[in-house]
């Protein structure tokens, strides 16, 4: 009897243990796994807008700047022909040809290269630009920057050019697409040291304007006396003449 209960017992231990270490076993298993997805879990990467470029109505067979006046381009390889054209072009090379053909549009003559049309034309270009960039990189802190001073600066250049040149001013936004805003009216927000200040100030001008009554009295008084004698002089010498 008492062999029959050890053998029992040592059954049971023993069943015990191999379900235990099969629980661990899967526990090890399960870890095994869930740690890499843990790692190297690809983070959501955001879809890229496609942005409208200014660019974008440039042609990819015109030739670049440098290439267009050469007289043997029209004789040379088609291969040639596309290293030297738009199609292969940087965003330099491309930005050269947009700022020509914005000028061409508001020269005054063939020659002009720096009236206030043409660096209308030039700063325009610059800010669609950075416009652009800024789309795509909207932290670019210092490129916001250079775009807002190009702004600053064709809006004082389209201000001269509405109070000086009206007819240019408005064939300038017309052709370069360019929606002028009136500057808006200065307004100053009232505050209490604000009024305090000014009623103080005008205290003081009554003040001084007190003090320099006589003085200023007197004067008139001698400019008075001077242009009546003045007056009799030229009475008496109108007599004595006549």
């Amino acid at each position: 009897m008492g062999a029959m209960a050890a053998l029992g017992r040592g059954l049971a231990g023993a069943a015990s243990a191999v379900l235990g270490g099969g629980h661990r076993g899967a526990a090890a298993v399960c870890s095994a796994f869930i740690q890499p997805a843990r790692c190297y879990a690809r983070p959501v990467r955001r879809k890229i807008r496609d942005i409208p470029s200014h660019l974008d109505d440039l042609p990819p067979t015109m030739m670049k700047k440098e290439y267009a006046s050469v007289p043997i381009i029209n004789s040379v390889d088609d291969v040639v022909k596309r290293l030297l054209s738009l199609e292969m072009a940087s965003q330099k090379e491309k930005m050269k040809i947009k700022t020509q053909q914005l000028v061409e549009k508001v020269r005054r003559s063939p020659d002009d290269s720096g009236s206030f049309e043409v660096q209308t034309a030039i700063l325009t270009a610059k800010i669609r630009t950075y416009e652009e960039h800024l789309q795509r990189h909207p932290k670019d802190k210092s490129n916001r920057r250079l775009m807002l001073m190009a702004m600053d600066r064709r809006k004082k250049l389209l201000a001269y050019l509405r109070r000086v040149r009206y007819d240019a001013f408005e064939n300038t936004c017309k052709q370069l697409n360019i929606q002028y805003a009136l500057p808006t009216v200065y307004s100053r927000r009232v505050t209490k040291r604000w009024v305090v200040k000014k009623a103080f100030c005008i205290k003081v001008f009554q003040e001084v304007r007190k003090l320099k009554a006589p003085e200023r009295l007197k004067k008139r008084r001698e400019w008075q006396a001077k242009a009546r004698a003045a007056k009799e002089k030229q009475a008496q010498s109108e007599g004595t003449a006549v």
